[in-house]
C-alpha cells in the first residue's frame, strides 16, 4: 500500500468513528430533563435570570429536552456547586447558577470553601455584576476627586465581607480615600432610607440596584465603577476603578477582589461530564443570549444582558487564583 493510499484509508477510517460519536453527542439530549440549579431561594435575582434562561435554553439544544429549575438555597450557593461533583448527574443534564463571590473566597479563604473553580466546565455568563459607588444628593460626591477631597465619605453596610463593604474598604485600604463605614445595617432598603435621612452620603453596590428614580432625577451620582467595561447605561463618570491604580500591587489585589463581578449570574457544569455535551451546552448557552425572544423578556423584566462565553469567564477566574500569596493575605485583610 502507498503512503497516499494509507493516509486516505486512516482519515476514512477516522471519519467513520468520528461521525457516529458526533451523531450520539448531538442525540443524546432527545427526550432528557436538563436541571438548571440555583443556589439561591425563589423570587431573587439569580432564580429570575435562571429561569429566563431555562425557557429559551431548549430551543438551542439539538433534541430540545425539557429544562425545570430546582432551588437549593445553603451556604451562600457554595451548596448547589458542590452538589455538582457529588451528588449530580455528570451526563451533561445538570448545571447551577451561583454567587460567584465564592470565586474570591475560594481564594482568601480556601479552607472554608475548599473548591478549586478552575476545575470547574464555565458555560457562559448572563451579565457581569456592574459594580459602582456613588455620592447622593446636590451636594453629594460627583468624581473621584471631590470623594478624595472630602474630610469622610460614609458608607452603610449589613456587616464585614458583604458586597459593599468590599467595595468601599477596597477605595480606603487599596486608595487611602477617607471612606468610613457603619455596619449592622439589616439590608439595602434600611441603607436607602439612610441615605435619603442624610445619615450616609452614599453607597456601592450594582448599578441596576440604585433606584431608578435616583437615577432619574440625577439623585444618585456614579463616580467610580469595579469592571473594565462600561455597559451603554452606566454614565462616564462612573470611572473604572483600574484607572487610579498606580503600582502592579494594587492592579493584582483588585483582581483578586473585584474580578468575580465580571463572571456575575455565572453557569457551570462539573468538568465530568463529557466534553462534547459540555461544547453542545456552550453553544446553546451563547445562541440565548442573541435569542431575540430572550433579550424580549429580559427587556420586559428590566434584566440586563452582557453576556461572557465560558471559555472568557475560565481565562478570568484563572487569572484571579493565579495571584501570588503576598497579594492574596493583603486581599484578605481587607475583606475581613
Amino acid at each position: 500500500m502507498t503512503r497516499t493510499r494509507g493516509l486516505l484509508l486512516w482519515l476514512v477510517l477516522a471519519g467513520l468513528v468520528a461521525a457516529p460519536a458526533l451523531a450520539g453527542a448531538q442525540d443524546f439530549y432527545k427526550g432528557k430533563t436538563v436541571t438548571i440549579v440555583v443556589g439561591f431561594s425563589p423570587g431573587g435575582g439569580y432564580d429570575v435570570n435562571a429561569r429566563a434562561v431555562a425557557r429559551h435554553l431548549a430551543a438551542h439544544i439539538p433534541g430540545n429536552p425539557n429544562i425545570i429549575v430546582q432551588n437549593m438555597p445553603g451556604a451562600g450557593s457554595l451548596t448547589s456547586v458542590r452538589y455538582l461533583d457529588v451528588n449530580a448527574a455528570k451526563d451533561g443534564t445538570v448545571m447551577t447558577v451561583f454567587n460567584p463571590g465564592l470565586v474570591t473566597q475560594s481564594i482568601i479563604a480556601p479552607e472554608k470553601v475548599l473548591l478549586d473553580f478552575r476545575k470547574y466546565a464555565w458555560i457562559g455568563v448572563v451579565t457581569p455584576d456592574f459594580r459602582v459607588c456613588y455620592g447622593f444628593g446636590p451636594n453629594g460626591v460627583k468624581s473621584w476627586d471631590d470623594m478624595m477631597g472630602r474630610k469622610q465619605f460614609v458608607l452603610g453596610s449589613t456587616a464585614r465581607g458583604s458586597g459593599n463593604y468590599i467595595n468601599g474598604a477596597t477605595l480606603r485600604e487599596v486608595f487611602h480615600a477617607p471612606i468610613k463605614q457603619i455596619l449592622g445595617f439589616p439590608g439595602s432598603a434600611d441603607q436607602r432610607l439612610a441615605i435619603e435621612r442624610g445619615e450616609l452620603d452614599g453607597d456601592c453596590g450594582s448599578y441596576s440596584s440604585i433606584p431608578i428614580e435616583w437615577i432619574r432625577d440625577a439623585r444618585a451620582h456614579p463616580f467610580v465603577r469595579f469592571a473594565d467595561r462600561r455597559p451603554p447605561e452606566i454614565p462616564e463618570s462612573a470611572v473604572s476603578i483600574g484607572t487610579f491604580a498606580k503600582t502592579e500591587e494594587q492592579r493584582q489585589i483588585l483582581d483578586v477582589l473585584d474580578a468575580s463581578d465580571e463572571v456575575g449570574r455565572p453557569f457551570i457544569m462539573s468538568k465530568q461530564v463529557p466534553a462534547d455535551r459540555i461544547a453542545i451546552i456552550r453553544k446553546a448557552f451563547d445562541e440565548t443570549m442573541k435569542d431575540k425572544a430572550f433579550l424580549a423578556e429580559m427587556e420586559a423584566q428590566q434584566l440586563p444582558i452582557n453576556p461572557l462565553i465560558g471559555e472568557e469567564a475560565e481565562a478570568v477566574v484563572a487569572k484571579m487564583m493565579s495571584a501570588p500569596p503576598a497579594i492574596v493575605a493583603k486581599a484578605k485583610a481587607i475583606y475581613e
